[in-house]
């Protein structure tokens, strides 16, 4: 990931904050970016760190869809790596809304890229 990006500085700066137990500001900076996102490219990855936030976990898994669509219309291979992560988050997002099925898929398309994850 490119680091001079504003978008990422702005998701970095967002997950120091959580790190330094500061949720609100960490919510603040994620917002932030999803604003300033002018690509499809920031657009996911600032998509993703908003899905961490939502307490309803319908918004949850539509901000993961977002972030999953956005890093589809990325054609330069800049997401590739991001994939299994994505992957994860939408199945877990599925699992807690109830629907295994789709969770179970999601799972599998991750573990295909390497990372494998099962349901809880």
């Amino acid at each position: 990931m490119d680091e001079n990006n504003p978008v990422v500085q702005l998701c970095v700066k967002g997950t120091q904050a959580e790190f330094a137990g500061d949720p609100d500001k960490a919510h603040a900076l994620y917002q932030a970016a999803w604003v300033a996102a002018s690509n499809d490219f920031e657009a996911c990855i600032a998509a993703h760190y908003v899905a961490c936030f939502q307490d309803d976990p319908q918004e949850k898994l539509r901000w993961n869809q977002i972030a999953l669509e956005k890093a589809e219309a990325v054609s330069d291979g800049s997401v590739k790596d991001f994939y299994p992560s994505l992957y994860i988050n939408i199945g877990q997002s599925y699992e807690s809304v109830g629907n295994t099925s789709e969770a179970k898929r999601y799972y599998d398309l991750a573990a295909k890229l390497g990372l494998p994850h099962q349901l809880t």
